[in-house]
C-alpha cells in the first residue's frame, strides 16, 4: 500500500511496477521519472495548471545554489524532533522536491523509517521532484483535494503553498504536526527595493486555526549572495513579483550581475487537536 488513495473512489492505492491501482479497478500510470497523476480532469482549472517548464527549471536552478539551505535545515530539524520512528509525511505544494527530499533524508539519517509523499499541481515541476529521490512518492494533485486518507498523516509540510485548511485538518492524525512556511517581513527586501518605487514589508502575524494548537513560530533569517544574472533571474522568476512587477522594475533588476539579499522566513508549528 502507498499513502495515496484513489482520487475517483477514495479506496487505498497499491503500487506495482509502472502503476498504482485500487480495488475498484481504477489505474494510474507511473511516469518514467517516477511520479503519477492523481488530479481528475474536472478538478483542473487550466490545461497545464501550476508552474510551467521554464518556471520549474528556474526554481531548480536557484534552489540548487544552496541559498535556501538554512530554511531546509530548519525544517529537517523540526521534522526529526516532531515525529516518531515510522512517520507518515506529506509535503503539499512540494514543487521540485528540494524541501521534500531534504526532510526525507534527514528522517532516514535520524534512524527513522519514513513513508513520504509530495504533491503539486504542476506536472512539469513534479518531473524534477521525482528525479531527485525515488524513495518519495510524488503525485500531481491539488492541495484542496488531497489524495490521501483521513487521519493518515503524522507530519504535513507546506512551504509557500495554498492554505487548504479543511484538507489539512482532515488528513492529519490527532497529535500530528503541521509546518507552515511563510515569508518574513524583510524577505528579499533588497530585490523589492529595485523592483518597486515604494516597497512594503510582508505582513507578520500569528493566526490561530480551528482544529490546531499553536506550538511555535521559528524564525529563519540570514543574508545570501547571488553572483550571476542567471541566478538573480531564476530567483525572480520563482517569486510572486514575477507576475506583478512593472516593466521598469524588471529592467532595473536585469542590470544587476550580483546581489546580496536578506532571506527571512517564519515556520509556524501547529499540532492537530
Amino acid at each position: 500500500m502507498s499513502l495515496f488513495v484513489c482520487p475517483l473512489c477514495g479506496a487505498a492505492l497499491t503500487r506495482e511496477p509502472g502503476r498504482y491501482y485500487c480495488p475498484s479497478g481504477h489505474s494510474f500510470d507511473i511516469a518514467k521519472e517516477g511520479h503519477t497523476h492523481l488530479l481528475p480532469v474536472n478538478r483542473k482549472h487550466s490545461k497545464m495548471p501550476g508552474d510551467d517548464k521554464g518556471m520549474a527549471k528556474a526554481r531548480q536552478l536557484f534552489l540548487d545554489t544552496g541559498s535556501y539551505a538554512p530554511l531546509r535545515d530548519a525544517l529537517c530539524k523540526l521534522a526529526v524532533s516532531l515525529t516518531g520512528d515510522n512517520p507518515r509525511v506529506l509535503d503539499t505544494g512540494c514543487g521540485e522536491g528540494y524541501y521534500t527530499v531534504g526532510v526525507y533524508r534527514a528522517l532516514l539519517d535520524a534512524g527513522k523509517r519514513p513513508q513520504m509523499a509530495g504533491i503539486d499541481i504542476s506536472k512539469e515541476i513534479l518531473r524534477l521532484a521525482a528525479r531527485r529521490e525515488k524513495g518519495v512518492a510524488f503525485a500531481v494533485a491539488s492541495s484542496y483535494h488531497l489524495p490521501v486518507a483521513s487521519r493518515s498523516i503524522d507530519l504535513l509540510v507546506n512551504c509557500f503553498s495554498p492554505l487548504a485548511l479543511a484538507e489539512f485538518q482532515r488528513v492529519l492524525v490527532s497529535g500530528g504536526h503541521y509546518l507552515y512556511v511563510v515569508p518574513g517581513p524583510k524577505h528579499l527586501w533588497e530585490m523589492k527595493e529595485i523592483l518597486y518605487e515604494n516597497p512594503y514589508p510582508n505582513e507578520e502575524k500569528a493566526t490561530p486555526y480551528e482544529g490546531f494548537r499553536y506550538l511555535d513560530i521559528v524564525p529563519v533569517e540570514y543574508s545570501f549572495r547571488l553572483d550571476s544574472q542567471e541566478a538573480i533571474a531564476a530567483l525572480f522568476r520563482m517569486t510572486p513579483y514575477y507576475w506583478k512587477t512593472p516593466k521598469a522594475g524588471v529592467e532595473r533588476l536585469a542590470q544587476y550581475d550580483a546581489l546580496t539579499l536578506t532571506a527571512s522566513f517564519a515556520i509556524h508549528v501547529f499540532e492537530r487537536i
